[in-house]
């Protein structure tokens, strides 16, 4: 996977420095552009490996790793690309984000930036959706971010085998976006028997009904028009998953039918781990405009204009930290249209 499609040799320097937060989709592929455009880049990541989630997140029969590595190889050695790994920037305090157990040094937004002729904030989306239902503190439960980015770490050698949770014979993956698909399709290839259970129809999975019935045909069985009502276990260990069943109604605010449960329908379905994948939200550095002048939305995205800028002149921002969750194209999109902007905007 090339990031880097304008020149085939570093140009001559033109002496400004540009600072990229997050070394994922977004933010190579704005390096890539940068590069030829003569910018020094420096790249800061919290995790052990630049790439994201297509090194940590997403399995390899989607995204070859070894491809991803050839494109980051080629930013570090042809384009001098400095990638300053396990390293998370902060501002105004900080959340807890799944990958953070890979952090061995932290620093300051306000000031890191100052150093930098302009910075493009790529932080992805790092913190999974919350499971509010009984019973989801139990041992087995699991965020299905979580679990990817720990089984993808083990393979890679940076965590040893009992620090990847521990999935038993029979799982139950809730959600039908891309990532409930990926977790559905490693938790049985590690030999489980797996029940995707969602609450709308497969047609109308985010994941779309094409990656559901390849899943399917490897073995998956999908329980649409369900939801869960709570997480039943024994002596702190899940036993079960309660779900009720679920009708369509009106659109909601998606666009799509609202699902609604049907009130005497619940029955119990027998699993020994529960992964939930009910979405991701935005991880921007910075949580409040008061500590970065940076402004949010209000689901946690950087808002940012037309040309990308955000509320701070030459931050700029782009990928699913703006968006929400998206596909690798759509974010490697926004950080090439980023990077344009970044180059006019240094340009003058």
């Amino acid at each position: 996977m090339k990031f880097v499609h304008l020149c085939k040799t570093k140009p001559p320097s033109r002496g400004k420095k540009i600072l990229i937060i997050g070394a994922g989709p977004a933010g190579l592929a704005a390096a890539g552009f940068l590069v030829c455009q003569g910018y020094d880049i420096d790249m800061v990541d919290k995790l052990p490996l630049p790439g994201g989630l297509m090194t940590f997140g997403i399995p390899e029969i989607r995204i070859k790793k070894e491809r991803v590595m050839e494109g980051i190889k080629e930013l570090s050695d042809v384009f001098d690309v400095k990638f300053i790994l396990r390293t998370k920037v902060i501002c105004c305090g900080e959340g807890r984000h799944e990958g953070d157990e890979f952090v061995s040094k932290k620093v300051s937004f306000n000031d890191i930036v100052p150093n930098y002729d302009a910075t493009l904030i790529a932080t992805g989306t790092w913190l999974s959706r919350p499971f509010k239902v009984s019973g989801a503190n139990l041992k087995g439960v699991y965020p299905a971010l979580e679990y990817l980015i720990r089984l993808n770490a083990h393979r890679l050698g940076f965590l040893n085998a009992d620090e990847v949770p521990k999935i038993g014979k029979k799982v139950a993956v809730i959600g039908g976006g891309l990532t409930a698909v990926d977790a559905a399709f490693e938790a049985l290839e590690q030999g489980a028997e797996v029940y995707m259970v969602y609450r709308r129809t497969k047609d109308l999975a985010p994941a779309g009904s094409k990656e559901i019935d390849k899943l399917i045909e490897k073995g998956v069985k999908f329980m649409e028009l369900v939801n869960p009502k709570s997480v039943i276990g024994e002596k702190d260990r899940v036993k079960g998953l309660e779900l009720i069943r679920m009708r369509l109604g009106e659109p909601d605010a998606s666009g799509r039918p609202r699902p609604i449960p049907i009130p005497g329908t619940e029955f119990i379905l027998e699993v020994d781990t529960v992964i939930y994948a009910l979405g991701e939200l935005s991880t921007p550095p910075c949580r409040s405009e008061e500590c970065c002048g940076i402004k949010l939305d209000k689901w946690g995205g950087i808002i940012v204009d037309e040309n990308f800028m955000t509320t701070r002149k030459g931050v700029f921002a782009a990928g699913d930290v703006v968006t929400g969750p998206s596909l690798i194209g759509k974010a490697m999109g926004s950080g090439l249209k980023a990077a344009r902007a970044i180059h006019k905007y240094l340009s003058g």
